[in-house]
């Protein structure tokens, strides 16, 4: 499995574009997505097991929600799944959690870029619920990975971004607007 350090792999899927663009039906509704779309920005990936599933899309209209916090902070959010851009559509037409659905839907129905990465379950061949954190030079800077039946929090996703666009050391369970650790004032109270 790739992790942190590692550069994200090249891909080029098709996806259903986010919000009411993407509900304008076969032809209208859809757009490719490559490693070099949104170039310079921060990006958050994360993929889902399967569409039409039930934890699925409480984590994806999640993400959906903080959509404008990720882009106030120079982010793009992207889905993922070995569906279809077909059946991607179908369930946001039919999915009121799903309609308004701002971030794109990206199908990686060859599972080349869940292969690349690793996180396809060994048995259920579908991606695993992984996140990733990748910086504007297209460098992993995290790695989330929970198992099928467990849902992630993406507002924990929200915070670990604040924290490494700090570029500074941030302590267990910092919040945007803490203060980060300053080694040379810890060194000194020890001292």
């Amino acid at each position: 499995m790739l992790t942190v350090g590692d550069k994200f792999p090249s891909f080029d899927l098709t996806a259903v574009k986010g919000g009411a663009e993407g509900l304008g039906g076969p032809g209208k509704s859809f757009t490719q997505i490559t490693d070099t779309s949104d170039a310079g920005k921060w990006k958050i990936v994360f993929f889902w097991p399967k569409d039409f599933t039930f934890i699925c899309p409480t984590e994806i209209a999640a993400f959906g929600k903080l959509a404008g916090e990720f882009a106030d902070r120079d982010t793009v959010v992207y889905g993922v799944s070995t569906d279809s851009e077909f059946v991607h559509l179908n369930w946001r037409v039919y999915n009121e959690d799903l309609k308004d659905l701002p971030i794109p839907m990206l199908a990686d129905i060859k599972r080349e870029l869940s292969s690349a990465l690793g996180i396809l379950d060994k048995s259920a061949g579908v991606a695993l619920r992984a996140t990733f954190v990748v910086d504007p030079e297209g460098t992993i800077q995290h790695v989330g990975i929970n198992g099928l039946n467990v849902g992630r929090n993406p507002q924990e996703t929200l915070r670990i971004l604040d924290a490494l666009q700090t570029d500074e050391l941030c302590p267990c369970n910092w919040t945007k607007g803490e203060d980060a650790l300053k080694p040379q004032e810890l060194f000194e109270k020890a001292a």
